[in-house]
């Protein structure tokens, strides 16, 4: 494979975990938006939009921020 032509197995697992914690913060920032109950139904969408339009960005404030404005 051309693209990783120079690149040794500690530089690929960088990119790899790097990849998968792009792809699977926002995954579980998401799905624990979905499952907890919030103090109004608003909080709660404007969190999944959130998490969903500035997905890394958005999965770290939520679970700084919006982890903070669940009930139970």
């Amino acid at each position: 494979m051309q693209l990783f032509i120079g690149l040794g197995g500690a530089e690929i697992l960088l990119g790899l975990l790097f990849l998968g914690l792009v792809i699977l913060l926002p995954l579980i920032a998401l799905i624990d938006a979905l499952r907890s109950r919030f103090q109004s139904d608003t909080a709660k969408l404007i969190w999944i939009l959130v998490i969903l339009f500035l997905p890394f960005l958005g999965s770290i404030l939520y679970f700084i921020i919006g982890r903070k404005q669940r009930i139970g």
